[in-house]
């Protein structure tokens, strides 16, 4: 029976990936061992790690002016390392809160100084993104942090706000390398590998070099993006097999077409859910507003909790894994993460429609 991996993180990676690091993993280019074994500072790792941040860039279409840094700890790591490097006494942290994990980083920055509240979602349970307008900068602001998609709710910036001369930063762990945009509009992007781009235990941190040159001289060398950057992200031993991997799904992207093409694989890959939830009658209930979906996450109610236990259970049984939504707020979840094949999602859209009309 196939599986169809809807899990939300870690999350399912390209096939042809995981078969190249299958057929490496003895013998990596002839050198009788694995990456694995292999030191961070071999001409071969170094190869790997320069070889992923240039692709990164590329795909982005950022220059020289730009870095990317492969760090770990995760998302939750920059939370603070964010605001450690670039809240000052006299400064003030905006954020905006688009759901829960804009909600964990701003927990985490008012641990360390000044946060402001730019503009919120949540009255609304974070069923959409706020609107340009309604974002309300402090004085002295050190960076406006938004979260491009909120995997829990389910809800995705279409297109990002306008932060003038503040530094903009954004969390971008689950949907970065999913589609087009601006890079060059943010002076830091970081996002986890473990959903989009790779496996668990590297975050990749895109970096405008003259915004990390303003960053705090005061830190401790390993939790400085001043020490990790001028290293090449070898300051300490990286998560070498992470980095390898994300390498291997980078080029497997720039393989079908980069970023536009890979856009419209996952708006495809998304349509084919949320036109059987709105065609649905009320039976299945998206949580986002249509204009705020998420092409990563689809997020949707039942009827009653009962009959979403049923629908895991019985998806799970058809081999459709990971739909149960987050423990935070129930209901179902698909994460249709880039790796994700069409197919899995054309065979959840007939099992949804079945579904509601055995039980609806």
């Amino acid at each position: 029976m196939t599986t169809h991996n809807f899990n939300a993180g870690p999350a399912v990676l390209p096939r042809a990936v995981l078969e190249r690091a299958q057929a490496e993993l003895l013998d990596y280019h002839g050198r009788g061992m694995s990456i694995l074994e292999m030191s961070h500072r071999s001409k071969e790792y170094e190869a790997v790690n320069q070889s992923a941040e240039a692709r990164f860039k590329a795909l982005l279409g950022l220059g020289d002016d730009y870095r990317v840094l492969f760090m770990q700890g995760g998302a939750s790591a920059q939370f603070a390392l964010l605001a450690l490097n670039f809240l000052r006494p006299a400064t003030t942290a905006n954020y905006v809160l688009t759901g829960s994990w804009g909600e964990k980083a701003l927990e985490e920055a008012k641990r360390i100084g000044a946060t402001h509240v730019a503009a919120t979602a949540a009255e609304g349970n974070y069923r959409t993104v706020p609107a340009p307008g309604d974002l309300q900068l402090s004085e002295r602001p050190a960076y406006l942090h938004i979260t491009s998609n909120e995997t829990i709710q389910g809800v995705q910036w279409p297109t990002f706000p306008d932060s003038g001369a503040v530094p903009l930063v954004a969390d971008m762990s689950s949907d970065i390398l999913s589609r087009p945009f601006d890079a060059s509009r943010f002076a830091l992007i970081y996002a986890g590998a473990q959903k989009n781009i790779g496996p668990s235990g590297v975050t990749a941190v895109i970096v405008r070099e003259s915004f990390v040159a303003e960053a705090r001289k005061d830190m401790p060398a390993i939790f400085s993006y001043q020490t990790i950057l001028k290293n090449n992200s070898l300051y300490n031993t990286p998560p070498v097999y992470a980095v390898y991997l994300v390498d291997l799904v980078i080029a497997w992207i720039e393989g079908l077409g980069g970023l536009t093409a890979m856009a419209e694989r996952n708006a495809a890959k998304a349509a084919a859910i949320y036109d059987t939830i709105d065609g649905s009658n009320g039976f299945y209930r998206g949580h986002a507003e249509v204009a705020s979906r998420s092409p990563m996450n689809v997020t949707f109610r039942l009827p009653s909790p009962e009959l979403e236990k049923q629908f895991v259970a019985e998806a799970q049984a058809q081999g459709m894994v990971g739909l149960a939504g987050h423990r935070s707020v129930g209901g179902i979840r698909a994460s249709i993460y880039n790796a994700l094949e069409p197919a899995s999602c054309t065979v959840l859209a007939q099992f949804m429609r079945d579904f509601a009309q055995h039980n609806g």
